[in-house]
């Protein structure tokens, strides 16, 4: 493997809903600031979305002690309602989220680039526990 070679990383869960409620709270800005963090010990404070090819997103994650923070955006390459968003991060690096779903159950699969700052296993790890938080918020709503 070259030094031009790039590291993909995926991930997945099933979440115990439809589809398109999965869709709407997965990009929805005021659920992003519910279920966006890795850990109990930070969080989301601010989120937009612009839902579009060429839209723009961004999240701020903080620590809740305040010692760090930092902010995860890009643009959309590709937006298929329900089914995909395509995206180039703000360090360049590409990922994809692909939604299926059937019936009362829907899988989110994310692929992405894997930065060189962190270990891959970090990275991994990191990006599965938001993931989960995602499932365990989205199962928690009512309706």
């Amino acid at each position: 493997m070259n030094s031009t070679d790039k590291t993909n990383i995926t991930i997945e869960a099933t979440v115990h809903a439809p589809v398109e409620k999965v869709w709407a709270i997965y990009t929805s800005p005021e659920h992003i600031m519910q279920w966006n963090s890795a850990s109990e010990d930070w969080h989301t404070t601010a989120a937009t979305n612009d839902l579009k090819a060429g839209g723009k997103f961004s999240s701020y994650m903080a620590a809740k002690d305040g010692s760090m923070g930092f902010e995860f955006g890009g643009i959309y390459d590709d937006v298929k309602t329900n089914q995909k968003l395509a995206y180039t991060l703000s360090d360049g690096r590409k990922a994809e989220v692909l939604f299926s779903g059937h019936g009362d159950e829907a899988k989110v699969v994310v692929n992405f680039e894997a930065e060189t700052e962190n270990s891959i296993e970090l990275q991994q790890g990191g990006w599965q526990a938001i993931l989960n938080n995602f499932k365990a918020h989205v199962e928690s709503q009512q309706g």
